[in-house]
């Protein structure tokens, strides 16, 4: 299960900078200032800054801990209520920094960052990006960032990343390419490096366009007509199953390599974070995940809960009530079709963009 944390930031600095008309960063301290953290999910604590060093215990959700210092890019050291000293994690999603906490080090007038800065900059969203857990393309994506978005940039980790806050709170990094935020206001710090290694992002992928909608559809309407295999060798095109279909329509039209089986897909689609279980939700080019027949109407599937049923079949959705698909040699292979007062529409469970 994935899990996204909210970062409760501190605005008296920024607040005070905008009602003054500048807006600047402080300057760390020599040392990380000591910080009050809540536990949001049970990680262990360890005698050294490494997954194979000894664990001390385990900390629960809902303890109060102080942050001493980072030691390196993926830990910190602290210590419990009892007094005990320790190493944990720092990915965001087992702890919550306290807004306004700092020890007797820190500067005052602020609060510091992970990396002992405080920053006031504006980012602007030019052109829609991923909002990301890490600095990193491999980092879990939060969602997409929408232009026009505002968020406060409350570091720069390397050349390739902005650590920022949304509106609603939310803590993540984003591209700095210039093609996609515009940033004033203030002086952007190092803030922190996160999860991911702060490699350089590659062209960031914005949420699905009607011309690669328009791209996957032709290309899989140029198979119309191949026949049925199941578990075809996806390494031809001269036989397809529903998935296998599906991947290669893909291939072909944007060079997305999809997983190879239906479930895998389906999976990957949930990932995206937007899907649907209403037919009357779908989108065209959206993908379709059905279950296992058990019959011609909606009485043989009562009482069924689908979202727990196993995906055994998938397709592209054309608009209007209709498929394209493949999943029988009976029906001739690759084709199209209607759902709606069928068997397919019973055996729906969700459906969504792979884009």
């Amino acid at each position: 299960m994935k899990y996204t944390m909210k970062h409760k930031i501190a605005t008296v600095t920024v607040t005070a900078a905008m009602m003054f008309g500048s807006l600047t960063v402080l300057p760390a301290p020599a040392a990380h200032a000591a910080q009050s953290a809540e536990v949001t999910w049970g990680v262990n604590m360890r005698t050294a800054p490494s997954a194979s060093a000894n664990v001390i215990r385990m900390l629960k959700k809902g303890e109060t801990i102080s942050i001493i210092e980072s030691s390196g890019s993926s830990w910190y050291k602290i210590s419990d209520a009892n007094g005990r000293t320790g190493y944990i994690s720092s990915s965001s999603k087992y702890t919550d920094i306290i807004a306004g906490s700092s020890g007797s080090g820190s500067s005052s007038g602020g609060t510091s960052s992970e990396a002992g800065a405080v920053t006031a900059a504006i980012g602007t969203v030019k052109k829609s990006v991923s909002f990301r857990e890490g600095a990193s393309t491999s980092a879990d994506r939060i969602r997409y960032l929408k232009a026009g978005e505002q968020m406060q940039i409350t570091g720069q980790p390397n050349s390739y990343w902005y650590e920022a806050v949304d509106a609603r709170g939310v803590k993540g990094y984003v591209s700095s390419q210039s093609q996609y935020m515009t940033v004033s206001n203030g002086t952007i710090g190092s803030g922190s490096a996160g999860s991911g290694g702060g490699s350089a992002p590659s062209t960031e992928t914005p949420p699905a366009s009607s011309s690669d909608v328009e791209k996957v559809i032709a290309a899989g309407m140029k198979y119309l007509g191949t026949p049925y295999e199941y578990g075809s060798s996806r390494s031809t095109t001269t036989t397809f199953d529903c998935s296998d279909f599906v991947r290669q329509a893909f291939k072909d039209a944007l060079g997305l390599t999809l997983p190879a089986d239906s479930r895998g897909q389906g999976s990957y689609v949930k990932s995206k974070g937007s899907y649907t279980t209403s037919i009357s939700g779908l989108k065209r080019g959206d993908l379709m995940f059905f279950m296992s027949y058990r019959g011609s109407s909606a009485s043989s599937y009562s009482g069924i809960n689908k979202q727990a049923q196993t995906i055994t079949h998938v397709g592209i959705y054309l608009g209007d009530g209709k498929i394209l698909h493949t999943y029988s040699k009976e029906s001739g292979g690759v084709t199209t079709g209607t759902i709606t007062g069928k068997h397919w529409e019973h055996r729906f469970i969700f459906g969504g963009s792979a884009l």
